[in-house]
């Protein structure tokens, strides 16, 4: 029992996280979510589960996977998710974001 509270605590914490860097308040990602209130705060302090359909909810208006809430995993589907807005961006700013990705590879890469 002890193992899967801290799953749901460690899963509100990445669902608080995303929220927040987000720029969203609990009652905004209930509103994308079609979820109470109420339920996203429980979510967030991992005090109940939730059924996959809103755990499904919670993850696409966050814009991210559900594994990646469940496990902190990031997986194609958040990959793809990050290629479709890369989508809307010009050449140029393209070629920015690149970069600032070859920055963090060189500044975290610790030769494994």
């Amino acid at each position: 029992m002890a193992e899967m509270e801290e799953v749901l605590k460690a899963m509100g914490i990445r669902i608080m996280e995303r929220r927040k860097k987000m720029g969203l308040t609990q009652e905004a990602l209930a509103e994308a979510a079609d979820l109470t209130t109420q339920f996203v705060s429980y979510a967030e302090s991992g005090k109940r589960g939730m059924r996959p359909e809103n755990l499904m909810r919670i993850a696409s208006a966050l814009g991210v996977s559900t594994d990646y809430l469940l496990t902190g995993d990031i997986i194609d589907k958040d990959r793809l998710l990050l290629s479709e807005k890369m989508a809307r961006l010009t050449a140029k700013q393209v070629r920015i974001v690149e970069s600032v990705i070859d920055e963090c590879i060189a500044l975290f890469w610790d030769g494994r």
